[in-house]
């Protein structure tokens, strides 16, 4: 497997060693030796699947307290995948990064406690898949709107579809500190 660093440090791209022939492919989704060996998690204990057609939008997310590590890749389709850094006192507080996942590169983004996350469909649909580090708690459930002028992501799209609560989540600058996660060096 190849870890490829991002803009933002602790988020990790992740290409996994495939293995294939004409009759299809084989590859690691995780492997607690290997990836411990790269300073990944080597526990996870929630795991999500989601569906999700062109367009849609989601994130962009986060937990605090209780926070989530993620590593996510797509299962079926493509996205536009981003992490953003909202540790409070972070030398990167408000950078983003990005990387297409899809089931065509098999590539994997790991994203750290600490990072809100989103995605935007590129593919007629999208099969995402997630491995958690924390267990969902709907107390710490938070998120940051997708399209805050002061974070810039470029995303992909220009009218995505939205849940509910992502249409009304707040700028970054907006959210109160003490429901940030701190920076710790």
């Amino acid at each position: 497997m190849k870890v490829i660093e991002t803009s933002l440090p602790g988020c990790v791209v992740v290409e996994p060693a495939v293995f294939g022939d004409e009759r299809g492919f084989f590859f690691e989704t995780w492997n607690a030796d290997r990836y411990g060996q790269q300073g990944l998690p080597t526990a996870f204990v929630q795991s999500n699947v989601s569906s999700s057609a062109r367009g849609v939008l989601r994130g962009l997310h986060y937990q605090w307290p209780n926070p989530q590590g993620k590593l996510v890749s797509v299962l079926e389709g493509e996205v536009y995948d981003v992490a953003v850094d909202i540790r409070r006192g972070s030398p990167s507080f408000g950078q983003w990064a990005a990387v297409v996942l899809s089931a065509e590169n098999k590539r994997q983004f790991w994203i750290p406690e600490g990072f809100a996350h989103g995605f935007a469909v590129l593919s007629e649909r999208a099969v995402f898949s997630y491995l958690c580090t924390a267990t969902y708690d709907r107390v710490a459930d938070a998120g940051v709107r997708w399209d805050d002028p002061a974070i810039g992501i470029d995303w992909p799209v220009t009218d995505p579809q939205l849940s509910a609560k992502d249409a009304i989540a707040p700028l970054l600058s907006d959210v109160a500190p003490e429901r940030l996660p701190a920076y710790t060096p």
